[in-house]
């Protein structure tokens, strides 16, 4: 048996225990330092406890001879599995896995390292990949919209593609968040895809270059009417500083209402949703963060917005791809009245994690540490928001390149300044 794989292992686990009570700053990922605890010694096998030992009271010993059938486990694979040599790092990662699932919590995971990587590259604005935005909520991944001047731009892939196939492997079964990890790769690294396209009798077969794929998480415009067009994609380390800019630029053109669009933005950090939403309410709560001991914690407006006057009226656009920090912001602009919403239910996430970098490279866990709840003091978990102004967007709206709810958003808007 591998003496330092078992060490490790146990080391594992204590470490998510032991870390499991630090507070959140973030809705989706939050990173705490590792920090090693020493003295920890090989487990010795012994029979099981009836009853877990208390974690806060715990022992070396205690945690021994509750992790000794796992031990015994571990012994029988080494000794008698048909296929030797075991991957033990393999097992290890799986291990986590298992010990995370059991928690019964979608959003407490594992993350091995690629992931992990992958998660953090997203919210830094930058990731190597292909350059398209993605629905992975559907069978196969489909396409909401290639990124301009991206590679899936230049090998056509088109707004309701679905992507069947992903160098040879089919994605039947295959949920669309792993196809899409698939997808990601190395920049100069050729993934082959095979595109189902409505109207078209064969698969589309492309072959496309990754790319370091750099996108801006926060950008505007002005639409005609003098409506300002707000578009958030993440809410990552660069999303205030890149809101800052766009709402600078917007707001000298004296717009007289504007549109927030949160479709598709799968959250972030909370810290930058609070200043997020902060930039179109004067005053007043964005959140609250409700722990499992029932202690609150209370999230404020950040004074100083940019688009705080309410003479401007504002709309904001959700749909089921807007999760967490998007809600944090939609929620809060819709319960204090500064905006009216328009889409679909949103995703209904209404907890935070903490993302704990796990030691020698492998990886994250990331567990949930608390729920928040809106102004009105609700809760949108596995509930999502109601828009004001319900609107679907179909398949047939996307190939057509129609947006019948940006449609409907500039519609209330004209209503609300009186147009």
């Amino acid at each position: 048996m591998n003496k330092t794989l078992k060490v490790i292992l146990l080391v594992l686990a204590v470490i998510v225990v032991a870390l499991g009570s630090f507070a959140g700053g973030f809705v989706t990922g939050h990173l705490v330092p590792f920090a090693g605890i020493p003295g920890l010694q090989e487990p010795v096998v012994s029979a099981p406890p009836t009853t877990s030992p208390d974690q806060q009271t715990a022992t070396p010993t205690d945690l021994q001879t509750l992790f000794a059938p796992f031990w015994e486990a571990w012994t029988l694979v080494h000794e008698n599995f048909v296929d030797q040599p075991v991957d033990d790092v393999a097992l290890m990662r799986g291990a986590i896995t298992g010990m995370m699932q059991a928690l019964g919590d979608q959003h407490s995971t594992y993350m091995d390292p690629q992931n992990y990587a992958d998660a953090n590259a997203s919210l830094d604005g930058s990731y190597e990949g292909i350059g398209a935005y993605v629905d992975t909520t559907t069978t196969f991944l489909t396409i909401i919209s290639p990124i301009p001047g991206s590679p899936a731009e230049r090998a056509g892939l088109k707004p309701g593609d679905q992507v069947v196939a992903i160098d040879g492997e089919d994605m039947t079964g295959i949920t669309a968040e792993a196809a899409r990890l698939k997808v990601l790769g190395p920049s100069g690294t050729t993934v082959h895809l095979s595109i189902l396209r409505e109207g078209e009798e064969e698969l589309l077969e492309l072959d496309i270059t990754r790319e370091k794929i750099v996108i801006a998480s926060a950008s505007g415009k002005m639409l005609e009417n003098d409506i300002a067009y707000v578009q958030v994609t993440t809410f990552g380390n660069n999303t205030t500083p890149e809101l800052l800019a766009a709402l600078n630029d917007l707001m000298d053109q004296n717009p007289k209402g504007i549109i927030l669009d949160l479709r598709n933005n799968g959250g972030g950090f909370l810290s930058t949703s609070v200043e997020v939403a902060s930039q179109f309410i004067g005053e007043g709560v964005v959140l609250y963060e409700e722990y499992g001991d029932g202690t609150r914690t209370t999230y404020d407006v950040i004074p100083g917005g940019l688009a705080t006057d309410v003479n401007i009226p504002m709309v904001v656009l959700i749909n089921e791809g807007s999760a967490s920090a998007s809600e944090i912001v939609a929620g809060a602009l819709q319960d204090l009245g500064r905006a009216k919403l328009v889409g679909v239910v949103s995703y209904g996430k209404g907890s935070v994690q903490n993302w704990i970098p796990l030691s020698g490279d492998n990886g994250a866990v990331r567990i949930t540490i608390a729920k928040w709840l809106t102004p009105n003091e609700n809760t949108i978990h596995e509930i999502g928001l109601t828009p004001d102004y319900e609107v679907e967007l179909t398949d047939e709206d996307r190939i057509a390149e129609l947006d019948p709810q940006l449609d409907k958003a500039v519609e209330v808007l004209l209503e609300m300044i009186g147009k």
